[in-house]
């Protein structure tokens, strides 16, 4: 499965690297993760260039988090959470990650944005209550694109100093990648089933 992916990841090119990152972005279940040390890994070997590596995967970063952003903006908290409840579980979303991450954006104020893009749990949703609060679009797009940047350079440069121990990563990351690979689909299909019970029963 990792020989597989990469050699996916190496035929998509930078489009590829992009789109993924985009799609990361609005369907949280797809994890940076797995696609920016995997980019890492290609730029290592020759086929693409480390440095549009980490620049395309945080355009599409910051261009997946404008949706989320502009749902903040538009339907305010009470709506959002209503979507959630009743749309949601296709995005895995659901009320409380809505609240939980207003939270974060209510202690940590703008600069949540920027911290926000560097936590896994928080970095999608983040620009909801961004666009929610009325955060100008230029400081969003500056604190978005710097956490991004970071987060994505972390992950591509730990996918780039692999490529050196290329047989031994392939050896042990082969049953990883299709186990990790199982447990997103399992993962998002638990969440799934469990969300549209939860809004039936309600």
């Amino acid at each position: 499965m990792f020989d597989k992916i990469v050699e996916i990841v190496s035929a998509l090119g930078y489009v590829g690297v992009f789109l993924l990152m985009l799609l990361e972005n609005i369907f949280p279940p797809i994890p940076s993760e797995l696609i920016m040390p995997l980019a890492g890994f290609v730029a290592a070997r020759g086929d693409l260039n480390f440095i549009a590596v980490i620049l395309v995967g945080t355009a599409g970063s910051v261009v997946g988090a404008l949706p989320w952003y502009y749902a903040g903006a538009k339907l305010g908290q009470k709506r959002m959470k209503h979507f959630a409840e009743r749309w949601g579980h296709w995005l895995t979303l659901s009320p409380e990650d809505v609240d939980k991450a207003s939270d974060w954006f209510d202690r940590h104020g703008k600069g949540a944005v920027f911290f926000g893009r560097l936590i896994p749990a928080v970095r999608t949703l983040i620009s909801v209550p961004a666009g929610i609060a009325g955060m100008s679009m230029t400081k969003f797009l500056v604190y978005s694109t710097l956490g991004s940047l970071i987060w994505t350079a972390l992950l591509a440069l730990a996918g780039y100093l692999l490529e050196s121990q290329y047989q031994k990563v392939s050896e042990y990351l082969n049953p990883v990648s299709t186990a990790i690979v199982v447990l997103m689909v399992l993962y998002y299909l638990y969440r799934l089933i469990r969300q549209r019970f939860a809004s039936k029963k309600q």
